[in-house]
């Protein structure tokens, strides 16, 4: 009898290890059921509630995204001024059609940027005095006004600004805006008054031949104005 007792106390046993390895076995790792205690760790996956959340993607800083979007800017403001050259010498009217797209497509390209980097920090003098050149180029001379004013409540004494500026002035026929612009830069920087000089002549040859809507007596009155400012310009450089 005691050992029939013993023989079926050794079989439960047995029976009891082999169930036991059977759980350990049936999930990864060995861990036994999920959410057993001490049989296993969990769920694979499952959030530790008294743990650290986990991290979120870091936010650019502002100042960094501007200055990132500036500096890429740059560097498609100066590929479209190489285009500008390569156009210029180009030696047919094929490479000049080329090189103008490409003009086209970097200076729309450096206006994206310089705008990303005024939407991050709206007080970069240096972004809006890039956009005023790219519009000014472009053509879109009103918004390149647009822009030069606030360039220069930024920064007034950017006299490179009031220069481009006046130019824009000049395309628009506001001559005695660009007048103003003229003398303060004659009185600052000569080489810029020079260059500004330069555009008003052209403005005067052009509507010699085309008077475009304006009035003769107001273009013979800026050619005299132009005349004797030249005049001046010259004496006046002789003494510097």
């Amino acid at each position: 009898m005691r050992q029939i007792i013993m023989l079926c106390l050794v079989s439960l046993a047995w029976l009891g290890g082999g169930m036991q390895m059977a759980l350990g076995q049936g999930y990864p790792g060995g861990g036994g059921m999920p959410g057993g205690g001490g049989m296993g760790g969990g769920r694979p996956g499952s959030i530790d509630p008294g743990g650290d959340p986990p991290p979120t993607p870091m936010e650019i800083k502002p100042d960094i995204a501007s200055k990132k979007a500036y500096a890429a800017g740059v560097k498609s403001l100066n590929k479209a001024r190489e285009f500008e050259e390569a156009a210029a010498k180009a030696p047919n009217a094929d490479k000049k059609a080329d090189d103008l797209a490409k003009v086209n497509d970097a200076y729309g390209r450096a206006l994206d940027q310089f705008t990303e980097a005024l939407s991050n920090k709206g007080d970069m003098f240096e972004a809006w005095n890039n956009v005023g050149y790219i519009h000014l180029r472009l053509g879109a001379f009103n918004e390149s006004i647009d822009d030069y004013n606030h360039t220069l409540a930024l920064k007034p004494d950017l006299l490179e600004a009031i220069e481009h500026r006046a130019e824009a002035y000049v395309a628009v026929d506001r001559l005695e805006d660009a007048k103003a612009a003229y003398m303060d830069l004659f009185n600052h920087a000569r080489p810029l008054a020079d260059q500004l000089m330069v555009s008003m002549q052209k403005w005067l040859e052009d509507h010699h031949a085309a008077a475009n809507g304006m009035r003769g007596a107001d273009i013979d009155s800026f050619g005299k104005w132009l005349q004797e400012r030249d005049g001046i310009a010259k004496q006046t450089a002789s003494t510097q």
